[in-house]
């Protein structure tokens, strides 16, 4: 009811639990393994994805402070439209097919996390973005699974006997992300790029 939206943002909301839902109230979007990040609109109290909490607008129950808010609440504050949002694509948005173009190494990887089986992941670092390992499901989707910003991880490189045998592993305090190229010079290419980027220097080429 448009009573409500009068007062978004003049008053703090009741939050959703993180536990009462299973999927973004947005765009429905589930939380899984790799979207699993979940996070409350300030405006509203409803649990979204990162994608549709990737706005900010001025709450007045909060000094008038930025905060983080949906997509629809965005829109209800701003007074903003669509065709202004487009131009503000969100970071997964971007295409499989433009990055891989334009890429400092692009290939699939086979990619595990936690004790998850092992799944094979599109994997691209943008020559744009290159401290960003971004993972989509094929070379040709729209939206990327997840992204890895590799600054700051730590390379393992000495495969375990569990593991496959070209992988690799980046870790950062408590997340460990398994990587595992088709055969050993393709480890090594994917590992140039990276220990440069863990340590935010922007990488050299790898796509002949």
């Amino acid at each position: 009811p448009p009573f409500q939206n009068a007062e978004l943002g003049k008053r703090a909301p009741r939050w959703i639990r993180d536990n009462e839902v299973t999927m973004c109230m947005k765009c429905k979007e589930p939380f899984n393994a790799l979207t699993r990040r979940r996070h409350h609109c300030r405006a509203c109290g409803h649990v979204v994805c990162w994608k549709c909490s990737d706005y900010k607008a001025h709450l007045e129950y909060d000094g008038n402070k930025l905060n983080k808010v949906c997509k629809d609440c965005y829109h209800v504050i701003t007074g903003c439209t669509d065709s202004e949002e487009k131009k503000k694509k969100g970071i997964l948005e971007i295409e499989s097919a433009e990055v891989s173009g334009n890429s400092v190494i692009c290939s699939f990887l086979q990619y595990m996390e936690k004790s998850k089986p092992w799944q094979k992941a599109w994997c691209v670092i943008p020559k744009q973005e290159a401290l960003v390992l971004y993972m989509y499901g094929a070379p040709q989707d729209v939206k990327a699974l997840a992204t890895i910003p590799l600054l700051g991880y730590t390379v393992d490189d000495t495969p375990r006997s569990a593991d496959l045998p070209h992988s690799f592993k980046l870790t950062q305090s408590k997340s460990v992300h398994s990587f595992a190229a088709d055969n050993e010079e393709l480890k090594q290419k994917w590992l140039k790029v990276i220990h440069l980027a863990v340590k935010g220097e922007t990488p050299e080429c790898q796509n002949e």
